[in-house]
C-alpha cells in the first residue's frame, strides 16, 4: 500500500527561492506558444516535448563557459552499425551539441577566479588534519601541475590516471589535467594492483598520479611498494612507453621509502612558479573520464564521457534538482573510485565549495561527519543508504548532539533506500530536510531519477525522473507500465550518455544498453512508478530473485531482515534446484550473535508476515562479512554464481574476496 501522505513538503520560502522556480520563470517568459509550466510534473513534460530548448535553456541558465554553437542536436554517425542497416537507433546515436566548444576545468575555476578570496575547498581526515584552499590558492596550484604535466608532454586526448584518496590534491591534479583537454581516470588506493592494472592498463595514462598512503579506520596502509609495482606493470602494459609519476606526500613518509624515480608534489610546487591558467578548448562531444564498471562478471568496461555532457547534466543535477547556490557547502563522502566523486567536484561549477573528508564515516565515532556539518555550515551532505542504515543500528541520533542549522538537502545513493529509513531520517537527523533518494550509476555519470526541491517527498520513493530525461517502466514485451514493477528505461537520448567504450567498436557499449528494447536504453533496475510520479526501487533485475515464478525484489528481503537487531548486514541470491529456484540468505550478524534455531525461524518469520511466504529462504547461513565492490555495493550476481557452483571471473572487483571462500563451501 503505497503511501497518501508526503512525509515532508518544502515551505512556501524554500519554493520561492529555489534555483528551479527560477528555471521555470525563465522558460516560461521565454515561450512563444501558450505553455504555462507551473510545477515540476509540467515541467518535466516540457523538458521532454522540448527536448532541445530544455538543453539549451539549462546550458543559459547555468551560465557554462564556452561557446554554444549553432546546433544543439542532430543525428550523428551510428556508435555501431548493426547487420539490418535500415534500423534506426535516433537515441542512441543522436550527438548533442556538435559544434559546441568549451573546456570542463575552465568552468569549475571560474568563480575561483571570479572571487580568488573565499575559500573552494575545505578538507579534513580522521586524524584531525584540517586545510582549507581560497580560490587563489587552488588557481596557483593548478596552474604549477599544469605546467609540470607540459614538461610530461600531456595534451588534449592523454590519459592522466589518479590512483589516490579523495584529497585536495586529486582534485587539482584532475583540474590540471582537463585544463589542457586531456582525459582523467582514478581509482581509490584500497584497490589491489591487479585491479588497478586491469583498469589503467586499458586506457594507458601517460601520468599517474600516486600516494605514499592513506589512512581508515584509525590505521595507516602505505603505498609506496604498491606504487612503484603499479608504475612498472603500467609501463609494461604501455609497450614500455615512459610514465611519469608524481607521488603526494600525505602520510609524510620519508622519501627514501620509495625507491622509484618518482616526482614529488612537493618538488613540483617548489619547481613551478604560479602562472595565468591556460585552457584548451575541448568539443563538447570530445573525452573528459573514464569510468570502470564494476567488473564482477569480467574485465571492467572503460566507460568514456564527454566533456559537455558531464558538465550540463551536472550543473542540472546540482542547481535544478538540488538547489545548489554559489556558496553553499557541498559535502559527500566518496571515494576516487565511484562516480559520485566526479559528481561531487563538479559543484565547483556552481560556484560551491567542496567539503572533503577521507576516512572511515564511523571513526573514532558515528558523529564524525555530522561534526562536520556544523563546523563547515554544509547544506548538502551526501552519503550511502548504507551508512544510514549503519547510524540506525547504532542508534545515533545527530540532531540530538548537532545544531544541523545550515542543512538543507540530505543525498543518499548506492543502494536503496527503505521507507523505514526515510522515517528515521526526519526524526533522527532533521524535519526540516529536503531527502533525495537518487538513483542513476557510472553508466551516465548522473542520476535517472532524483529528487528536486518544490515538491513532496514520499517514504520508499526517489521523487521522479529527472529534467529532460523520458523514463519509463516497461515490462518484458516492451510496453509502458505505472504502478507494477518492470524495468527502468530511457526512452530519449541525453546528453550525459557515454560517448561509448575505451577500444571498442560499440558492439559491447550497444548490448550492455540497447540490445533489449530497441533505440531505448535498458538501466537493469528492477523498478515500480506510483501513483505520485516517483520510483521504487528492488534491486537489479539480474539479481531479482524468481521462487515458483513469483518476481522478488532483494531489496524486499533486506529491508526486513537488516532491521533486525542481531542482523549487521545480509545478502540474498538464487539457488537453482532442478527446474525452480529457491532463496539462499546469507547473513552477517551482531557482535556476538550466533545464528540459532531461533534467530533463524525469527528471520523466517518476520519475512513471511511483513513481505509474504514467497519471501522466506529455503536455506539460511551466518558468514563473517557480506561481499562488495569497493564502492559499496552487494555482489548478488557473484555470490549466485558461486552458490550455483560457477566461477566468479574477476574476484579482484571485490573489497572482501577473502569472503569467498566461505560461501563456495556452503554447497559441500
Amino acid at each position: 500500500m503505497q503511501n497518501s501522505a508526503p512525509i515532508w513538503s518544502p515551505s512556501a520560502e524554500r519554493i520561492s527561492n529555489s534555483n528551479l522556480l527560477r528555471f521555470i520563470e525563465t522558460v516560461n517568459a521565454h515561450q512563444t506558444e501558450d505553455i504555462s509550466i507551473n510545477n515540476y510534473t509540467s515541467l518535466h513534460q516540457w523538458s521532454i516535448d522540448h527536448n532541445d530548448e530544455f538543453w539549451r535553456h539549462t546550458w543559459h541558465f547555468c551560465n557554462v563557459i564556452g561557446n554554444i554553437g549553432s546546433q544543439v542536436k542532430s543525428l550523428g554517425a551510428p556508435k555501431w552499425t548493426q547487420t539490418d542497416s535500415t534500423q534506426s537507433h535516433v537515441n542512441r546515436d543522436t550527438v548533442w551539441f556538435a559544434d559546441a566548444t568549451l573546456n570542463y576545468a575552465e568552468n569549475l575555476l571560474s568563480q575561483a577566479e571570479q572571487t580568488p578570496e573565499r575559500e573552494f575547498i575545505v578538507f579534513t581526515n580522521e586524524s584531525g588534519e584540517h586545510r582549507q584552499l581560497t580560490g587563489t590558492q587552488l588557481l596557483e596550484q593548478v596552474s604549477v601541475v599544469q605546467q609540470w604535466l607540459l614538461t610530461c608532454d600531456v595534451g588534449k586526448g592523454d590519459v592522466v590516471a589518479g590512483y589516490l584518496p579523495y584529497l585536495p590534491e586529486t582534485v587539482i591534479a584532475m583540474l590540471a589535467t582537463t585544463s589542457l583537454g586531456a582525459i582523467w581516470t582514478s581509482t581509490s588506493p584500497d584497490f589491489g594492483i591487479d585491479s588497478v592494472v586491469e583498469r589503467f592498463g586499458q586506457v594507458k595514462p601517460k601520468v599517474l598520479f600516486c600516494c605514499d598512503g592513506y589512512q581508515f579506520g584509525g590505521k595507516a596502509f602505505d603505498m609506496t611498494d604498491k606504487n612503484t609495482t603499479l608504475s612498472s606493470k603500467l609501463s609494461r602494459v604501455s609497450e614500455d612507453a615512459t610514465i611519469s609519476v608524481c607521488q603526494i606526500e600525505y602520510l609524510q613518509n620519508a622519501k627514501s621509502a620509495c625507491t622509484s624515480d618518482f616526482v614529488y608534489w612537493s618538488d613540483i610546487t617548489h619547481h613551478f612558479s604560479p602562472q595565468s591558467i591556460q585552457y584548451q578548448p575541448t568539443l563538447f562531444n570530445d573525452p573528459l573520464f573514464v569510468l570502470y564498471s564494476s567488473g564482477t562478471t569480467g574485465q571492467p568496461k572503460c566507460i568514456v564521457h564527454s566533456v559537455g555532457g558531464t558538465l550540463l547534466n551536472h550543473l542540472k543535477e546540482h542547481q535544478l534538482h538540488c538547489d545548489i547556490k554559489s556558496q553553499d557547502k557541498v559535502f559527500y563522502y566518496t571515494t576516487c573510485g565511484w562516480m559520485m566523486w566526479n559528481w561531487h567536484v563538479s559543484a565547483l561549477a556552481s560556484g560551491a565549495t567542496l567539503v572533503i573528508y577521507d576516512g572511515s564515516p564511523v571513526y573514532p565515532d558515528h558523529s564524525v561527519l555530522w561534526r562536520l556539518v556544523d563546523e563547515h555550515s554544509v547544506s548538502l551532505f551526501g552519503t550511502s543508504a548504507k551508512y544510514l542504515e549503519a547510524l540506525e543500528h547504532a542508534n545515533c541520533s545527530p540532531k540530538l548532539e548537532h545544531d544541523l542549522k545550515s542543512l538543507k538537502t540530505l543525498c543518499s545513493t548506492g543502494s536503496v533506500l527503505y521507507p523505514e529509513q526515510f522515517n528515521y531520517v526526519y526524526q533522527h537527523i532533521k524535519q526540516d530536510l529536503h531527502l533525495a533518494s537518487i538513483a542513476g550509476g557510472t553508466d551516465i555519470c548522473g542520476c535517472f531519477v532524483l529528487g528536486n526541491p518544490i515538491s513532496p517527498v514520499y517514504k520508499g520513493e526517489c521523487q521522479g525522473a529527472g529534467l529532460g530525461i523520458d523514463v519509463r517502466i516497461l515490462d518484458d514485451e516492451g510496453k509502458t507500465i505505472t504502478q507494477q514493477r518492470g524495468e527502468l528505461t530511457c526512452n530519449n537520448s541525453l546528453p550525459n550518455f557515454p560517448i561509448g567504450f575505451w577500444h571498442d567498436d560499440g558492439e559491447r557499449y550497444h548490448n550492455a544498453y540497447w540490445g533489449k528494447f530497441t533505440d531505448i536504453w535498458h538501466h537493469g533496475d528492477d523498478v515500480m512508478q506510483t501513483e505520485h510520479g516517483g520510483f521504487i526501487f528492488y534491486g537489479r533485475s539480474d539479481a531479482t530473485l524468481n521462487p515458483g515464478g513469483v518476481r522478488i525484489g532483494t531489496a524486499e528481503i533486506y529491508q526486513q531482515v537488516n532491521a533486525l537487531p542481531e542482523v549487521e548486514d545480509s545478502i540474498a541470491v538464487g539457488k537453482l534446484n532442478q527446474q525452480s529456484e529457491e532463496i539462499w540468505l546469507l547473513v552477517k550478524l551482531a557482535h556476538e550473535v550466533e545464528l540459532t534455531q531461533q534467530l533463524t525461524d525469527s528471520i523466517r518469520q518476520t519475512l513471511k508476515s511483513k513481505c509474504s511466504p514467497r519471501h522466506v529462504p529455503r536455506q539460511i547461513f551466518a558468514i563473517s562479512d557480506i561481499p562488495k565492490t569497493r564502492s559499496g555495493k552487494l555482489v548478488e550476481l557473484a555470490v549466485k554464481q558461486l552458490v550455483n557452483g560457477q566461477a566468479v571471473k574477476n574476484i579482484g572487483a571485490i573489497a572482501n574476496p577473502e569472503v569467498l571462500e566461505e560461501i563456495s563451501q556452503l554447497n559441500q
